[in-house]
Protein backbone atom coordinates (compact mmCIF):
# COMPACT_ATOMS: atom_id res chain seq x y z
CA UNK A 1 0.00 0.00 0.00
CA UNK A 2 1.49 3.04 -1.07
CA UNK A 3 2.42 5.51 1.80
CA UNK A 4 -0.58 8.86 1.79
CA UNK A 5 2.03 10.85 2.67
CA UNK A 6 4.03 10.41 -0.29
CA UNK A 7 4.84 12.93 -2.27
CA UNK A 8 3.45 13.63 -5.75
CA UNK A 9 5.91 14.75 -8.74
CA UNK A 10 4.02 17.81 -9.30
CA UNK A 11 4.34 18.35 -5.54
CA UNK A 12 7.83 18.15 -5.76
CA UNK A 13 8.34 20.21 -8.49
CA UNK A 14 6.13 22.88 -6.55
CA UNK A 15 8.37 22.44 -3.32
CA UNK A 16 11.29 22.67 -4.82
CA UNK A 17 9.58 26.08 -7.21
CA UNK A 18 9.31 27.64 -3.73
CA UNK A 19 12.79 27.20 -2.92
CA UNK A 20 14.71 30.28 -3.24
CA UNK A 21 18.21 28.23 -4.84
CA UNK A 22 15.55 27.30 -7.44
CA UNK A 23 14.48 30.52 -8.15
CA UNK A 24 14.16 31.25 -12.01
CA UNK A 25 14.60 27.87 -12.86
CA UNK A 26 12.41 26.24 -15.63
CA UNK A 27 9.64 24.13 -14.84
CA UNK A 28 11.17 21.42 -16.69
CA UNK A 29 14.08 21.32 -14.74
CA UNK A 30 12.75 21.70 -11.85
CA UNK A 31 10.65 18.37 -12.76
CA UNK A 32 13.98 16.75 -13.96
CA UNK A 33 15.30 17.97 -10.02
CA UNK A 34 11.97 16.73 -8.61
CA UNK A 35 12.61 12.83 -10.19
CA UNK A 36 15.78 12.62 -8.47
CA UNK A 37 14.90 13.40 -5.38
CA UNK A 38 13.72 11.50 -2.85
CA UNK A 39 12.00 11.67 0.33
CA UNK A 40 13.39 11.43 3.94
CA UNK A 41 11.82 11.37 7.28
CA UNK A 42 14.55 11.83 10.32
CA UNK A 43 13.23 11.18 13.46
CA UNK A 44 13.37 14.16 16.29
CA UNK A 45 17.37 14.57 17.24
CA UNK A 46 18.52 12.59 14.65
CA UNK A 47 21.66 14.01 13.66
CA UNK A 48 21.24 14.34 9.58
CA UNK A 49 24.62 15.96 8.73
CA UNK A 50 27.96 15.94 11.04
CA UNK A 51 29.99 19.12 10.96
CA UNK A 52 33.20 17.73 9.43
CA UNK A 53 32.21 14.67 7.07
CA UNK A 54 32.09 14.86 3.55
CA UNK A 55 28.40 15.64 2.62
CA UNK A 56 26.40 13.07 0.35
CA UNK A 57 23.45 15.15 -0.28
CA UNK A 58 21.16 18.05 -0.56
CA UNK A 59 18.20 18.46 1.79
CA UNK A 60 15.19 20.81 1.08
CA UNK A 61 13.30 20.72 4.64
CA UNK A 62 9.02 19.73 3.40
CA UNK A 63 8.06 19.76 7.30
CA UNK A 64 9.37 20.14 10.68
CA UNK A 65 12.10 21.88 11.75
CA UNK A 66 16.18 21.33 11.86
CA UNK A 67 18.91 22.56 14.04
CA UNK A 68 22.24 23.69 12.69
CA UNK A 69 25.20 23.63 14.92
CA UNK A 70 28.53 24.93 14.31
CA UNK A 71 31.41 24.54 16.90
CA UNK A 72 28.68 23.49 19.39
CA UNK A 73 26.72 26.50 19.07
CA UNK A 74 22.92 26.96 17.66
CA UNK A 75 23.46 29.05 15.15
CA UNK A 76 20.16 29.29 12.94
CA UNK A 77 16.65 27.24 12.83
CA UNK A 78 15.33 26.06 9.20
CA UNK A 79 11.75 25.12 8.64
CA UNK A 80 9.73 24.21 5.71
CA UNK A 81 11.09 25.55 2.49
CA UNK A 82 14.73 26.35 3.75
CA UNK A 83 17.42 24.16 2.54
CA UNK A 84 20.88 22.78 3.79
CA UNK A 85 23.50 20.74 2.33
CA UNK A 86 24.52 22.70 -1.27
CA UNK A 87 27.91 23.69 -0.08
CA UNK A 88 29.57 20.52 0.81
CA UNK A 89 27.62 18.83 -2.43
CA UNK A 90 29.17 21.23 -4.80
CA UNK A 91 32.18 21.56 -3.78
CA UNK A 92 33.54 18.03 -2.26
CA UNK A 93 34.69 19.48 1.24
CA UNK A 94 33.22 18.93 4.47
CA UNK A 95 30.22 19.90 5.72
CA UNK A 96 30.39 23.63 7.93
CA UNK A 97 27.96 22.68 10.34
CA UNK A 98 26.39 20.15 12.09
CA UNK A 99 21.93 19.95 11.36
CA UNK A 100 19.68 17.78 13.73
CA UNK A 101 16.04 17.55 13.70
CA UNK A 102 14.04 19.72 16.42
CA UNK A 103 11.50 17.16 15.84
CA UNK A 104 9.85 14.76 13.52
CA UNK A 105 11.09 16.15 10.11
CA UNK A 106 10.69 15.63 5.88
CA UNK A 107 13.02 16.27 3.98
CA UNK A 108 13.17 15.60 0.12
CA UNK A 109 17.25 14.89 -0.79
CA UNK A 110 19.02 14.81 -3.45
CA UNK A 111 21.98 12.34 -3.51
CA UNK A 112 25.56 15.08 -4.81
CA UNK A 113 26.20 12.76 -7.82
CA UNK A 114 21.88 13.25 -8.47
CA UNK A 115 22.59 17.00 -7.92
CA UNK A 116 25.51 17.24 -9.93
CA UNK A 117 23.62 15.76 -12.62
CA UNK A 118 20.82 17.80 -12.90
CA UNK A 119 23.59 20.87 -12.87
CA UNK A 120 25.37 19.21 -15.90
CA UNK A 121 22.28 18.98 -17.28
CA UNK A 122 20.62 22.01 -17.05
CA UNK A 123 22.39 25.03 -17.54
CA UNK A 124 19.67 27.08 -16.16
CA UNK A 125 19.51 24.94 -13.08
CA UNK A 126 23.44 26.01 -12.66
CA UNK A 127 23.13 29.26 -13.02
CA UNK A 128 20.48 29.89 -10.72
CA UNK A 129 22.11 28.04 -8.21
CA UNK A 130 25.22 29.98 -8.56
CA UNK A 131 23.31 33.27 -8.16
CA UNK A 132 21.33 31.64 -4.82
CA UNK A 133 25.07 31.36 -3.83
CA UNK A 134 26.57 34.52 -4.48
CA UNK A 135 23.04 36.20 -3.18
CA UNK A 136 24.18 33.98 0.41
CA UNK A 137 27.65 34.87 -0.02
CA UNK A 138 27.08 38.43 -0.61
CA UNK A 139 24.56 38.61 2.61
CA UNK A 140 27.48 36.86 4.54
CA UNK A 141 29.50 39.35 3.37
CA UNK A 142 27.88 42.39 4.18
CA UNK A 143 26.88 41.05 7.98
CA UNK A 144 30.86 40.71 8.48
CA UNK A 145 31.31 44.38 7.26
CA UNK A 146 28.87 46.25 9.44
Amino acid sequence: MEDPLTLTQDRRTALLAACRLFSGVASPDLASVADRAVEVDFPANHVIARQGEIGTGFFLIVAGSVRVIRGGQEVAVLGPGEFFGELSVLDGLPRTAQVAAREPTRCLALASWDFEQALLDSPTLALSILRGLAARLRSVTEQQNH
